[in-house]
């Protein structure tokens, strides 16, 4: 091999590191203008339960600030939660499984999910969450609960074993007089292997709590 070609084979395997690199940050930021623009349009057309904008910022900002690569969302509704999550685990190279029992509010988020390309990032799951909950396997990293409320200390329970430490636990409507929020409030935050508190952000209120 010629001198001259040896010193041109690093040169080529450096520039298509730095393409790729290229190619990469713009997916990303593709991925990013599609899903603002989005949740920007809808921010206030939401309905079927989802949860305020400001809430689903919150949960986003955890994830990625937490690194988290594994979550499960209980009530999906029509997506915007879903989107949130989605979108934090897409940059932390992640996976959602989301559970719905309603077909109707599923097939609209998975085509919500689809219109802001990150169904890739989620495994969406139609059925009755008290059973499915029993079914997975950890680590779950992140868990975020919006379905019937009076079963919150039920999936607590179920999950809490799933959960690794530095985990964290996260529900939401627990500043809502709603029943089975109190019960939940009580048994989580008596529970010393976490610590909790609760984001205000909105007026619904997310409780978080992060395992030990």
């Amino acid at each position: 091999m010629k001198p001259s070609t040896k010193a041109f084979l690093p040169l080529c395997f450096f520039l298509l590191i730095g393409i790729n690199h290229w190619s990469l940050a713009q997916q990303r930021a593709q991925i990013d203008q599609k899903v603002e623009k989005f949740l920007e349009e809808k921010k206030h057309q939401w309905r079927d339960l989802n949860v305020p904008f400001e809430d689903g910022k919150v949960l986003h900002d955890l994830i990625v600030s937490n690194g988290y690569t594994s979550a499960l969302e209980v009530g999906t509704s029509t997506g915007h939660s879903t989107i949130w999550i989605a979108w934090a685990l897409s940059k932390t190279g992640g996976k959602l499984v989301t559970i719905e029992i309603d077909e109707r509010r599923q097939k609209q988020a998975i085509a919500n999910l689809k219109e802001v390309g990150l169904s890739e990032y989620v495994d969406f799951r139609l059925g009755d969450a008290h059973q499915i909950v029993k079914e997975l396997k950890g680590p779950i990293e992140f868990v975020f609960l919006d379905a019937d409320k009076d079963w919150y200390s039920q999936y607590f329970k179920d999950l809490d074993g799933t959960i690794p430490k530095d985990g964290m636990f996260t529900a939401h409507n627990v500043l809502n007089n709603i029943s089975g929020i109190r019960e939940f409030m009580e048994l989580i935050q008596a529970n010393p292997k976490y610590e909790t508190k609760i984001d205000r952000t909105s007026s619904s209120g997310i409780s978080i709590s992060k395992k030990k």
